[in-house]
Order: structure tokens, then C-alpha cells, then sequence
């Protein structure tokens, strides 16, 4: 397993974005987390959902949907682990 940060990023309050992260190997079990880097207590501050694209016969593409739960900006990181 190999685990990294694959990017960072800041969320207006209440702001819903998009990213993306293309030509992953397609026989790669791959396993994402999001998490916030802007300390909060009590506060709940964002959730994602994460799509996948079969972009080619060799390659995955991962949506990654992130959104502010917070009245505040949030900075993020998008992290993976390659599970085999």
C-alpha cells in the first residue's frame, strides 16, 4: 500500500466544487479521503463523494465533489491510499 496527498485546495463558506485527477492505473484499487486542514471545534466542516470514469481501456479518471458545510472557508486536502 502507498498512501500521499494528491491536492490541496480552499472552499468559500458553503461552496460545493469539483476536482478532478486523471490517469489512474485502471487495476489500482484506489481509496480516497478528503479532510479539512483549518482547525474548528464543533464544528462539522465538509464532505465528498468521488466519482469514476473508465477514461480508456488502461486508465481511471476520479471526480472528487467536495462541499463546505461551514459558514467559513475551509482548506482542504485530497488524500489517497493504493490499496494493492
Amino acid at each position: 500500500m502507498h498512501v500521499g496527498v494528491q491536492f490541496t485546495g480552499t472552499l468559500p463558506a458553503n461552496a460545493t466544487q469539483r476536482w478532478f485527477t486523471f490517469g489512474w492505473p485502471q487495476q489500482s484499487h484506489v481509496i480516497w479521503n478528503v479532510v479539512s486542514t483549518t482547525p474548528r471545534t464543533g464544528v462539522r466542516q465538509i464532505e465528498w463523494d468521488v466519482e469514476v470514469e473508465r477514461a480508456s481501456a488502461t486508465a481511471i479518471t476520479y471526480w472528487i465533489v467536495i462541499r463546505n458545510l461551514s459558514n467559513q472557508a475551509v482548506n482542504i486536502e485530497a488524500r489517497y491510499a493504493v490499496l494493492n
